[in-house]
């Protein structure tokens, strides 16, 4: 399969693109400054450039997205429009324009998290854009064509990321980002549509 995997550069993107190639599969790795094809998700446009040069593909990953972390009283407008425009609006403008180069009986995979089910110190706006995704990806679901199937991915905090969220994520399980790479694939493989698959920790996705 040919598998376009956004945000290849970052923990999860890695792991997933790792995996997917050690399955066999062709994997073009996306970022905003380096990869096998540069797109900004943010700009519809350069979407459009990156998919017009790149043609049909099997599957679509999106593993990435910027939100801020603040407390709600210290929230402003760029905080708001950084996370709306970079994990909302952008993964919902790759399904969009990605949908069209979509080979028939392809899949899409989009990136939530846990803060969308458990609050934790200046999550808001994480909570808030993590829970729209997931309503997003429910009601798409029935709208995309050709058989298409489109899925999110709803992780905890990555073990390799702890260190840096340790703050906001005390006493959470962690998960492998090798172990939640198979999350995703199950996405890309399986048969599931519409659905918020929840990797909380490393016995696997629900």
């Amino acid at each position: 399969m040919k598998i376009l995997v956004v945000g290849a550069a970052g923990n999860i993107g890695q792991a997933v693109t790792q995996l997917l190639k050690a399955e066999g599969h062709q994997v073009i790795q996306v970022g905003r400054t380096r990869g096998d094809l540069l797109m900004d998700i943010r700009d519809p446009n350069s979407l459009q450039q990156g998919f017009n040069q790149l043609g049909k593909v099997d599957a679509i990953i999106a593993a990435m997205g910027d939100v801020a972390f603040k407390p709600f009283d210290q929230l402003d407008q760029a905080d708001w429009q950084k996370s709306i425009q970079s994990k909302l609006l952008g993964q919902i403008q790759l399904v969009q324009v990605g949908s069209q180069f979509l080979n028939a009986g392809g899949s899409i995979t989009l990136t939530s998290g846990i803060i969308a089910d458990v609050p934790v110190k200046d999550g808001v706006s994480a909570a808030t854009i993590n829970g729209a995704l997931e309503h997003f990806v429910a009601a798409v679901a029935n709208e995309l064509t050709h058989q298409q199937r489109i899925n999110i991915v709803s992780p905890t905090v990555l073990t390799e990321s702890y260190t840096a969220y340790r703050d906001y994520f005390a006493g959470f399980s962690t998960i492998d980002a090798d172990i939640l790479a198979k999350t995703y694939l199950r996405s890309v493989m399986g048969r599931e549509n519409g659905r918020t698959l929840k990797a909380f920790s490393n016995a696997g996705a629900v």
